[in-house]
């Protein structure tokens, strides 16, 4: 059995922490050129051209594209994410009213109407032939 062995205690604890370090730095980099191309497209004051240009900047020079960009336009991203989301919102609550204004029966539902029409007859406002035909105008 000469044949080395892999153990844990051959990966120190510092090694572990430095991996998980340059991991978890590695995935934030990502989330933020994400969020830096999104801004671009999202953007409509940019023409094409100049979103053009902070793409190939961003992607061309990563690291001095990305901290030019949050340092030239960082201030706007969060407001232009917030009227993006409003929209989204307000769209949203548009569907949801719309729908349930379709669904909503217009007037009172046929069980109100033959109950309001039993009252009358009770009352001896209307006869029993008068009540035949309303209750047959309402169920057709």
């Amino acid at each position: 059995m000469d044949r080395y062995v892999s153990l844990a205690y051959d990966y120190p604890v510092l090694g572990v922490f430095w991996t998980t370090m340059w991991i978890f730095l590695w995935v934030l980099w990502f989330f933020l050129l994400f969020r830096i191309i999104g801004d671009v497209f999202r953007d409509d004051s940019m023409n094409g051209w100049t979103k053009t240009a902070w793409l190939v900047f961003v992607i061309v020079l990563p690291f001095l594209g990305a901290f030019v960009y949050i340092l030239a336009r960082g201030r706007g991203m969060g407001r232009r994410e917030t009227e993006a989301v409003l929209a989204r919102q307000q769209v949203m609550d548009d569907y949801i009213r719309e729908t349930a204004a379709t669904a909503a029966p217009a007037g009172p539902s046929p069980t109100d109407q033959l109950a309001k029409l039993s009252e009358i007859r009770a009352r001896g406002h209307i006869s029993d032939s008068e009540f035949q035909r309303a209750k047959e105008k309402i169920l057709h």
